[in-house]
């Protein structure tokens, strides 16, 4: 485990680090059959990484039916961090409309864990088995240690990706700043000031602005 926690943190993009905590569920994970992860934006499923193509029809499944384990750890912010279902060829109350269609999917068993640091949810982590009772207390144990490292992990990659993305940013600004200066004889100042009218007054983010300014010469 603690070779998978170095593993992950030296991963060099954000997808990386997601298809690198996936795949070690399956290696880690007594039972784990296919695993993935869920994210909300709202109402709407997103399936990031996932290990087999019937992750992501479960996950569009508890999308449309408003219901199940993943998508209640994804959106549960108090309260239970594991939700699971032991067997899916047994009628289920808290999910009734989900279970027999997942089971009809291929799954016999699952677990969901929510993804969080101290300050964010980032989603849920999910296991899947192709059997009913797959997973045993060793088997959430381990999933709760592999959730623990992928947040942190999760956290770092996208916190690492957001700088990079904003040092690309400041760069394209400062380019067409300069194009500006040259082509129009302004002033640094000056130069910005075009740029942030142009956007408050077209309603388009300073980046693309910039970008355009970049590749067309000019914000004609």
């Amino acid at each position: 485990m603690a070779s998978m926690a170095r593993d992950l943190l030296a991963q060099d993009s954000v997808t990386a680090t997601l298809e690198r905590i996936t795949a070690s569920a399956t290696e880690l994970v007594e039972g784990c059959d296919a695993a993935g992860i869920l994210v909300l934006h709202g109402t709407q499923v997103e399936t990031l990484a996932p290990t087999d193509p019937f992750v992501t029809d479960s996950d569009d499944l508890q999308q449309q039916m408003g219901e199940g384990p993943c998508f209640d750890a994804a959106r549960s912010s108090q309260g239970d961090r594991v939700f699971r279902i032991a067997d899916l060829t047994a009628e289920q109350q808290r999910w009734p409309a989900y279970a027999p269609r997942a089971h009809l999917l291929g799954v016999g068993s699952m677990m969901g864990f929510l993804l969080f640091t101290d300050d964010e949810d980032l989603g849920a982590l999910n296991l899947y088995s192709r059997k009913p009772g797959a997973f045993n207390p060793d088997s959430e144990t381990a999933g709760w240690l592999l959730a623990s490292h992928a947040a942190v992990a999760f956290s770092s990659a996208r916190t690492h990706a957001q700088m990079e993305q904003a040092v690309a940013t400041r760069h394209t600004i400062g380019e067409a700043m300069g194009i500006l200066m040259g082509t129009h004889h302004l002033a640094e100042e000056e130069a910005f000031d075009v740029l942030r009218r142009y956007s408050q007054e077209n309603n388009i983010k300073l980046r693309e602005v910039a970008r355009r300014v970049c590749e067309q010469g000019s914000l004609s």
